[in-house]
């Protein structure tokens, strides 16, 4: 019987005598038309044999573990040298994330639940330390001498590894991911994932999986690396990532952060340990991070709840000027939206407030929960949102710029205090051989957060349009370049 396109919805009765002399079952043709069960004799060996599998996998009734033992968590104090800064070295906040990673798999409590998956390019993210360190898992060990021996890091597997180095293999890699993240429930054994990938060859190629992740309730860390639009120029577009955000925001249980600094990274990896392996929540996590190298600075004091809320103020500006804005910016491009504040002090007198966003998504999710909370609470005091509780009484438009598309910050628009809220983002396909090139192609650079600061002034009615107009031309920004979105 052919049934390639799934239109047969009867089996006819020769087709199921057919099937019951293929396979040898001892069932009468008038038996047969009742279709009836397979049960083998109490005593007979198929029965045995189902019970015993049965008793192995914990009983006849399906069931599944909610919860497992609780891990502690180290304390943030353990990434001290993380939060304390680079100094003058500087890093890229991928590096930030080895050097977490490297300090996490000596703890003695959660160190030996680690599990570090790489599909490819550990070198490029600078794990190969961990070779040696940790060594690659192998069921059989090593059968073969490796190309690089005489380097002082070199490939090295082992039956006792701990890394998971699964090759040019996005969907092993993913499934190994949500087989060490639903360890707690499948063998009553924690076990905390740090899988880590290139950000475009993440939930664009296994979204099926990513949700899948969700709906078991994996529970570990997506590190998605070279992130953002502009961050790796010159590789073509298969590496420009200027939507994983909005993707991994389709799944519930999927909490994304798009941090700047390595404090920022070790307050949230720290934070997160805790919700997933002491207090066993039923989330996993997806954090970007870039291979752009600048300093690290420390970590402003009492910065820690703003962090894992999604905003905090950076810079507080409270010199007299004649106007004041606004300035969002979260990952990469959080470093032009400082830049883009000294031009707007220096050359324009307007004073500006800067702050890094780590997540709109999360921002996103507590506006949500709180317009649910109101409208199922009529008659008691409204609560606010945590943008409005940051932004309500802050001078001036708010402009937000991110390495994503604009559809990421423009989540948040609906709780955003002022009327003139300005989002700059990374919409479309775009190469140039220099990050700078590359974003001020996308609008996103210094320059053109200053121009939209600029913008909602004059929309106010604070300045003339010639201030924009002037802007445009000390900038030598040409006014009919090519939309970005039409390349």
């Amino acid at each position: 019987m052919n049934n390639t396109t799934h239109n047969i919805k009867q089996v006819e009765d020769y087709y199921l005598k057919l099937f019951r002399v293929l396979f040898d079952i001892l069932f009468k043709d008038k038996e047969m038309e009742n279709l009836p069960y397979i049960k083998p004799e109490p005593n007979s060996a198929e029965a045995h044999y189902l019970a015993e599998r049965r008793a192995a996998l914990g009983g006849f009734v399906p069931q599944r573990r909610a919860n497992s033992f609780s891990v502690p968590t180290p304390s943030l104090d353990t990434l001290k040298a993380i939060l304390d800064g680079s100094g003058d070295r500087e890093i890229s906040t991928t590096m930030a994330f080895v050097r977490i990673l490297a300090q996490l798999v000596k703890d003695k409590e959660i160190g030996p639940r680690i599990v570090p998956i790489i599909p490819d390019e550990a070198r490029t993210f600078g794990m190969e330390g961990m070779f040696r360190q940790l060594g690659i898992y192998s069921s059989v060990g090593q059968l073969y001498e490796p190309v690089d021996k005489d380097q002082v890091m070199f490939y090295k597997e082992d039956k006792k590894g701990q890394i998971l180095e699964e090759g040019i293999n996005e969907a092993g890699a993913m499934s190994s991911f949500i087989a060490a993240g639903t360890s707690y429930s499948s063998h009553n054994q924690p076990m905390l994932p740090f899988y880590i990938f290139y950000s475009m060859f993440g939930f664009q190629r296994i979204g099926d999986l990513a949700w899948a992740a969700g709906d078991s309730r994996t529970r570990g860390f997506l590190i998605g690396g070279t992130a953002g639009r502009t961050t790796l120029n010159g590789e073509g577009l298969q590496h420009e990532d200027g939507h994983s955000h909005i993707l991994a925001a389709t799944i519930p249980n999927c909490r994304t952060y798009d941090p700047t600094y390595g404090y920022e990274l070790a307050v949230i990896i720290q934070d997160g340990m805790k919700k997933m392996t002491e207090e066993q929540q039923d989330v996993f996590y997806y954090i970007t991070v870039m291979n752009e190298s600048y300093q690290q600075p420390a970590m402003p004091a009492g910065v820690e709840e703003g962090i894992i809320k999604g905003m905090y103020l950076l810079e507080e500006d409270t010199k007299e000027a004649a106007h004041h804005v606004q300035l969002l910016g979260s990952g990469t491009i959080l470093r032009e939206v400082r830049e883009a504040a000294k031009i707007l002090r220096e050359e324009f007198n307007v004073g500006a407030d800067v702050w890094s966003v780590t997540s709109f998504n999360e921002l996103r999710r507590d506006g949500l929960a709180v317009e649910r909370h109101n409208r199922l609470h009529p008659g008691q005091k409204p609560q606010r949102t945590f943008v409005e509780e940051s932004l309500t009484g802050r001078k001036g438009p708010v402009i937000a710029s991110t390495d994503y598309m604009k559809l990421f910050a423009e989540q948040i628009r609906q709780w955003v205090p002022s009327k003139e809220f300005k989002v700059l983002g990374t919409d479309g396909f775009g190469r140039s051989d220099s990050r700078k090139k590359l974003r001020h192609f996308f609008e996103v650079d210094r320059h053109f957060v200053v121009l939209a600061a600029l913008e909602a002034l004059a929309d106010r009615g604070e300045i003339e349009p010639k201030v924009v107009a002037d802007a445009i031309v000390k900038f030598g920004i040409n006014p009919e370049k090519r939309n970005p979105l039409d390349c």
